[in-house]
């Protein structure tokens, strides 16, 4: 008899979840497209955040595209196992999500315009799945490293929110938090669409695009 993967839906407790490993699945790496180091140190300057939006592949592809993006690398957040391998968060018994970390000069490219990308490239309101991806791994997150960014998270997320609403969409179910370890996926998944560009990837967003206004960051 099959039995239904009970992780879909929900996330491991700490007694559920893998033990994952003590160390890295890979090496450092240069960016196969901008020529960058996908793993720190980082230059003097440059920021980063963790977004995850269902399918790490095409997401990943949107955010190295962007002016102003220094490096982005694919992998895992959100859960418990350390270095987990990608057939483990498979099984929903580490608890992370997919996860784009992109690098950024906030001189050149603000967070805020990058959340702009984030919240029109996705649904975020189907909680556990995007489209015919289903899983805990495929939730919608952001992970920030400072208050001011939780902050500006959380009000594009009611901005995008109230946009969302008029168009007929549920509430934003996108898991907003700070301090997330990032784990690198395997190199086969670094700048996968680069490399294989006809790979696949259903990601795909709600057709409202994100309000036209004064930027929140910019309001007194």
């Amino acid at each position: 008899m099959l039995f239904a993967n009970p992780f879909k839906d929900r996330l491991p407790t700490p007694t559920e979840a893998l033990p994952g490993r003590d160390m890295p699945i890979i090496g450092p790496l240069n960016h196969a497209v901008l020529g960058t180091p996908i793993m720190p140190p980082f230059p003097e300057g440059v920021a980063d955040i963790q977004l995850g939006l269902g399918c790490f592949w095409g997401a990943e592809r949107l955010f190295w595209q962007m002016d102003g993006v220094y490096s982005t690398a694919v992998g895992y957040a959100g859960g418990l196992t350390p270095h987990p391998t990608y057939e483990e968060v498979c099984s929903g018994r580490t608890g992370h999500t997919e996860i784009v970390r992109v690098v950024y000069n906030p001189e050149k490219c603000s967070l805020e315009s990058l959340l702009a990308v984030f919240w029109q490239a996705h649904d975020p309101t189907q909680g556990n799945r995007q489209g015919n991806d289903r899983g805990t791994q495929y939730r919608s997150a952001i992970y920030v490293n400072t208050d001011d960014e939780l902050a500006l998270a959380r009000e594009t997320a009611r901005h995008y929110g109230a946009s969302l609403a008029k168009g007929g969409f549920g509430p934003v179910t996108t898991e907003i938090g700070k301090n997330k370890t990032f784990y690198y996926a395997e190199e086969f998944h670094q700048q996968y669409l680069h490399k294989v560009p006809n790979g696949y990837c259903g990601l795909s967003g709600c057709g409202i695009s994100y309000p036209a206004q004064e930027s929140l960051t910019d309001r007194d």
